[in-house]
């Protein structure tokens, strides 16, 4: 998958199914283009990844929490020889890692208080990700400083109802990431 492709994907459909295991299979037919994984594993995470492309759809994996999974270079290039197209993290090294491999990236930041939105300012410009997912999701005063930066924001975490969706798209952000089943038809 090229970052057009995954772009064209989020134009079409900007909510992305956000799934631990256990909700895969629902998220497969739900109408979300784009799936993370939040809880991939060693054992099954290759017979997700051909079941989610199978489907149709783009898979990334958040590596932070991936079990069995060591968030390093060797762990990418595994990740990429399956086909993952792109993966998420908080840690920068990664993301640059990744980059480089020609994967999709994401950096997750938290802005949870004035330092911490600093040091999102910092980090993007060390790390580049092709994407940025501002958690909690629902704040649109961050998402707006943060969109006209000129890489896309995500907005993920706390996401609860269609109205906060908008009111994030509103607000500057090209896409909106949320586990909550209902929030994948919208």
């Amino acid at each position: 998958m090229t970052l057009k492709e995954f772009k064209d994907s989020l134009e079409r459909f900007p909510v992305i199914a956000t799934v631990h295991k256990q909700m895969l299979e629902k998220a497969i037919v739900s109408p979300a283009e784009i799936l993370v994984h939040m809880n991939a594993d060693l054992l099954s995470i290759e017979e997700d990844v051909k079941a989610i492309h199978e489907s149709g759809k783009y898979v990334l994996v958040h590596i932070d929490l991936a079990q069995g999974i060591a968030g390093d270079k060797t762990s990418l290039l595994y990740l990429s020889s399956l086909g993952v197209d792109g993966i998420i993290s908080t840690r920068g090294k990664l993301i640059r890692q990744a980059k480089e491999m020609g994967l999709i990236t994401v950096q997750r930041f938290f802005a949870l208080d004035t330092q911490g939105i600093e040091s999102i300012e910092e980090m993007l410009t060390i790390c580049c990700p092709d994407f940025m997912e501002i958690i909690p999701g629902v704040i649109g005063k961050v998402i707006s400083r943060f969109s006209s930066r000129g890489i896309p924001v995500i907005a993920g975490g706390l996401i609860e109802s269609k109205t906060e969706i908008t009111e994030a798209i509103s607000s500057g952000a090209s896409a909106v990431s949320t586990g909550k089943e209902e929030l994948w038809y919208v």
